[in-house]
């Protein structure tokens, strides 16, 4: 792991984790628990990840969040039962027990969404929707031929429409997305703060453009970890490369946090 803010004391910090009676653990999931894979279904987490991330949550009192902006759905079946789950960037929650957290959609909303989802089906763009609950996202990695001719006019003819229902368009590493006006990935970080309380040692980590949120909340208050292949400007404290980083993160979390067993 490479420290990028001369501000964040790494060995203070895990001083801090082992000592502390309680600890919080927010993970991105694409990029940083999965690969990304041009078939978003087949994502699937990197091998023994999610054994680690299990030992952590389940033995060394870390509130462990899997956090996302896929659907609760996706997420479910990626990761199955026994993880805190924040989708839809955190609109949709699911408790660690199985506790469920989902507004309605309102019905304009999921009618412009239908209707978009159909005209772009229509002609043949299918490839590149992800179509969720709250929003929609087109995605370059799905087929790199088809985005470049599909994106502009697919947000020509429905950009304002979406807008105007209370939605925001943003850029993320590998297409465009539209979410509700507020709703991102640092309001998650801003209420798992406020529930665990600011003496808690928090680490978040992340992929995308779509983290610096949470790198932007956390910033002074706790740990924020940039995954990816390569450096780039960031908010966050720290960069390792996936998947052999984010295992030897998770390693070095769970020796912080399990206890020592006396002989």
């Amino acid at each position: 792991m490479q420290i990028l803010n001369a501000q964040f004391d790494e060995v203070i910090f895990f001083d801090r984790l082992h000592g502390a009676p309680s600890s919080v653990l927010l993970l991105d999931y694409d990029g940083t628990l999965a690969p990304f894979a041009p078939q978003r279904e087949r994502a699937f987490p990197y091998h023994g990840i999610l054994e680690l991330v299990t030992s952590i949550s389940r033995g060394s009192r870390t509130r462990v969040g899997i956090v996302s902006g896929r659907p609760l759905l996706d997420l479910i079946r990626l990761v199955g039962p026994g993880f805190e789950l924040w989708a839809s960037y955190g609109i949709e929650h699911r408790t660690r027990e199985g506790a469920i957290d989902s507004p309605e959609v309102p019905l304009g909303l999921t009618a412009l969404l239908n209707d978009t989802a159909d005209w772009i089906e229509r002609r043949g763009w299918g490839a590149i929707l992800e179509r969720k609950p709250f929003g929609l996202a087109l995605h370059a990695r799905a087929d790199r031929q088809m985005f470049p001719s599909a994106a502009p006019s697919i947000l020509a003819q429905w950009s304002a429409s979406l807008m105007e229902r209370g939605l925001e368009m943003f850029s993320f590493d590998g297409g465009v997305e539209f979410r509700p006006i507020g709703r991102h990935k640092g309001r998650v970080v801003e209420r798992v703060l406020e529930e665990s309380g600011p003496d808690v040692p928090i680490a978040y980590l992340g992929d995308d453009t779509t983290d610096e949120d949470a790198f932007r909340v956390l910033r002074g208050l706790g740990l924020g970890v940039r995954v990816h292949p390569r450096w780039s400007a960031t908010m966050a404290d720290a960069w390792l490369q996936p998947p052999h980083g984010v295992v030897e993160f998770l390693k070095r979390w769970g020796a912080a946090r399990f206890p020592v067993q006396e002989t």
